[in-house]
């Protein structure tokens, strides 16, 4: 219970400063070496690299690349958000490839200063933000041709599922949270990956007042009118690990509360914006309008 309640706090104090961290042409549009092999840090990049066919130049990966299952084969770095400089060169990578607001900085920072080339691969909750990471990845694989073909695929994909969604007019007002501990609620503004799957799958976000996660007092909560709860199935079946977010007094005032409508989804597939989204959208989309749920 305590390790779920720090990292998401620990989430949402690092959400504005890794979302505004700056990213240079360098470190997106490098080309690596091609015997280089490769850490992958972040679970879209890991889910790409394998899409592309090149699983072959990873040597390890990191703790949020657990998709697809032959990818958890590979050694763990660490944390993204917390990685260990010593831990990712313990296996002597030739190149990495990370998706941006890895870090912290300063251990970003120690691993250029050791000459391993990086390519940092920006996080955008949109459907350009997915095919750019795509581009960028084959770019650095020197997997163009591949990356291209992927890249038209998921793009149609993507095109399809958002046209269904949106046919729906019947837009849910959904309210994510990341964390219920203790009470307290900690939901999502504007500008995460929350927001962004919320609005491709054709529905609207409840909280728009601030960006990124904060925790909303009773009164917002009830402002907000949600019809929908989402919060991320953490897979576990102790208790704190799937709060109910019922007994909570002023979401069990709100539409949403008064007809029980809550929705988990694995947080990978959900959040990932990666070559998988489009079947999140539709799970999603699917589940808010009662058509099934991914619960």
């Amino acid at each position: 219970m305590r390790s779920t309640l720090k990292a998401a706090r620990r989430a949402a104090a690092l959400f504005s400063a890794l979302a505004a961290s700056a990213i240079s042409a360098s470190e997106t549009q490098a080309r690596l070496p091609k015997e280089a092999r490769v850490v992958s840090i972040g679970g879209s990049v890991t889910e790409i690299v394998y899409a592309l066919g090149a699983q072959e130049r990873l040597i390890a990966r990191d703790s949020t690349s657990v998709y697809p299952h032959n990818a958890l084969s590979l050694p763990d770095v660490g944390y993204m958000r917390q990685l260990s400089p010593e831990g990712v060169l313990s296996v002597n990578p030739g190149a990495i490839i990370a998706l941006q607001g890895s870090g912290p900085p300063e251990a970003v920072d120690v691993l250029k200063k050791a000459s391993v080339p990086i390519v940092i691969v920006p996080e955008r909750f949109d459907r350009e933000g997915i095919l750019e990471k795509i581009r960028i990845v084959g770019h650095a694989l020197d997997a163009e041709t591949k990356a291209g073909e992927l890249a038209k695929a998921v793009e149609a994909d993507l095109k399809s599922a958002e046209a269904d969604a949106n046919a729906n007019p019947d837009r849910k007002r959904v309210l994510f949270i990341l964390s219920l501990q203790g009470g307290k609620v900690l939901a999502s503004g504007t500008g995460t990956a929350a927001a962004g799957i919320i609005a491709m799958a054709g529905a609207e976000n409840a909280v728009t007042g601030f960006s990124g996660y904060k925790q909303l007092s009773d009164e917002a909560i009830v402002m907000a009118k949600p019809d929908v709860i989402l919060m991320m199935d953490r897979g576990g079946s102790d208790a704190a690990e799937k709060p109910d977010p019922f007994v909570h007094p002023a979401i069990a005032s709100t539409p949403a509360g008064r007809s029980k409508q809550l929705v988990r989804m694995d947080g990978a597939y959900l959040l990932g914006f990666g070559p998988r989204t489009a079947g999140a959208i539709r799970d999603l989309s699917s589940a808010l309008h009662g058509n099934g749920t991914p619960n």
